[in-house]
């Protein structure tokens, strides 16, 4: 009863999201920073036919198919939609975590709220229950007005260890319960297998044993599947690439990474998938500084609001032990991160510097990192830790669309999804203008933006968009 319910609603959710008949859009006088790298091209135009790149070059070159809906947007600049390689989606209700709150209908407004912020595409990294999976199908059937799905389904977490969320994760003790479950996985089609690798800074006295990690890796590969980690030592993360892991879902960061690694990294096409600086950043904020930005309020809802702006929840972070749900221990969340902060930044940039492949990854969705609005932050982060704005925003298109391996999206090219951000400040000026959202567009659809809807409530109750954009603090 429980599947067909969950069957209902997908089939209400996704009913209608694809338009029928064939339609021409044309976006015109813009100035188009296509994700690969190549410099910014000026005074250019887009054409979008079904939802698909049939043309971009200079306005001069122009042809208009008859019947083309033309829009003039001189002075903006069109960027490909945003990547996030590292989420979380579902988990959450105002700041309490739980499986229960995993629904289609939350899913689906993390989903279209990551849009809005012009982040087009998601990989979620082993939280998803089975209808996530079918949303994903779905998804892939017709032209979603929402962001795209790649899914780690169920990860694999070591019993009595870190990670997963409790209620959907299934935690494994042996090699052989690690083979079973990424066969499980498997066969219900999941894009990746990722595990955690972790004891909370040794506050958890099980971490996965390396024979279950190697056993993992093994059967994901017999299965024609890649494997993400999430690691914490740098010790870990050099076992798991000489098991033959195939990203990262995390930054090394109880040390500085080493030549040693850093050539292992490379000799075997190891990805550094996800750096998520933004998490680090948000675990080292007693107070957030954004917390009356409407940039970032607009998107979350208003018990989160509150709470975040709460004396209490100030105090309990800085002074207070915490116990998450269904987990056997307490910490002080924000005890020394600020160490852990630099040490990710400096590991990011030694990987940078190596030559390291690397995509942008935020893990948001959890208590504390937010959808659409933590990756706008950690492309930011990314050009503080020492990158251009043209790299942080290939990382976040272009790579991670090669990390994905899907030749459909990551750029502004002939016969890809037309998945659009478009501003109306360059940000290759500044990374901040990626802020200035004045339109979204999901397979050549203009959805609603961050500037024109709003979490969980009236779009009038929301703080109106600011005339200085952009007003990030960093």
């Amino acid at each position: 009863m429980r599947n067909l319910k969950f069957g209902v609603c997908l089939l209400a959710l996704f009913a209608g999201a694809a338009p029928a008949g064939a339609e021409t859009t044309i976006l015109k006088n813009v100035t188009v920073i296509d994700g690969t790298g190549a410099p910014a091209l000026p005074d250019a135009a887009i054409v979008m036919t079904d939802g698909k790149i049939a043309w971009v070059g200079p306005v001069s070159g122009l042809k208009a198919p008859k019947d083309a809906k033309v829009e003039d947007l001189s002075g903006k600049f069109v960027m490909p939609g945003i990547i996030d390689s590292h989420v979380h989606v579902g988990m959450m209700h105002d700041v309490t975590q739980d499986e229960k709150y995993e629904t289609p209908q939350n899913v689906q407004a993390d989903l279209k709220q990551y849009a809005a912020y012009g982040v087009t595409t998601v990989q979620v990294l082993g939280t998803d229950k089975d209808f996530v999976l079918e949303m994903r199908n779905q998804q892939r059937k017709s032209r979603p007005t929402v962001a795209r799905i790649f899914s780690a389904g169920q990860g694999a977490v070591i019993k009595g260890g870190y990670g997963g969320l409790v209620g959907v994760t299934e935690p494994i003790a042996t090699p052989e319960e690690g083979r079973k479950l990424v066969d499980e996985q498997a066969a219900k089609g999941v894009d990746f297998i990722k595990l955690w690798m972790d004891d909370e800074r040794k506050t958890i006295p099980v971490k996965m044993p390396y024979s279950v990690s190697a056993a993992i890796i093994d059967e994901a590969h017999k299965k024609h599947l890649r494997t993400v980690a999430h690691i914490f030592y740098l010790d870990d993360a050099k076992e798991l690439v000489r098991e033959g892991i195939d990203g990262f879902a995390h930054m090394v960061r109880d040390q500085p990474v080493d030549a040693e690694f850093l050539d292992m990294m490379k000799a075997k096409g190891v990805w550094m998938v996800s750096p998520t600086l933004s998490r680090e950043m948000a675990y080292s904020l007693a107070v957030m500084p954004w917390l009356n930005d409407p940039f970032f309020t607009r998107g979350v809802t208003p018990g989160t609001v509150a709470a975040l702006r709460s004396m209490a929840r100030e105090q309990a972070v800085v002074l207070g032990l915490t116990r998450f749900p269904g987990l056997p221990y307490e910490k002080k969340v924000f005890w020394d991160m600020d160490r852990t902060l630099f040490q990710t930044l400096e590991n990011y940039q030694a990987m940078v510097k190596a030559g390291v492949k690397t995509g942008m990854g935020t893990d948001s969705g959890p208590n504390g990192r937010f959808p659409g609005f933590n990756a706008h932050e950690e492309m930011q982060l990314q050009v503080l830790a020492g990158r251009t704005p043209m790299d942080a925003i290939k990382s976040a298109t272009h790579d991670n669309a090669e990390w994905l391996k899907d030749p459909m999206i990551g750029s502004i090219e002939k016969n890809k999804w037309a998945d659009l951000l478009v501003l109306d400040k360059n940000p290759l000026d500044d990374i901040r203008n990626t802020e200035t959202i004045a339109a979204v567009y999901m397979a050549g659809q203009p959805v609603p933006t961050i500037w024109t809807s709003c979490r969980d409530r009236a779009e009038s109750q929301c703080p109106k968009r600011p005339a200085d954009l952009p007003n990030m603090p960093y």
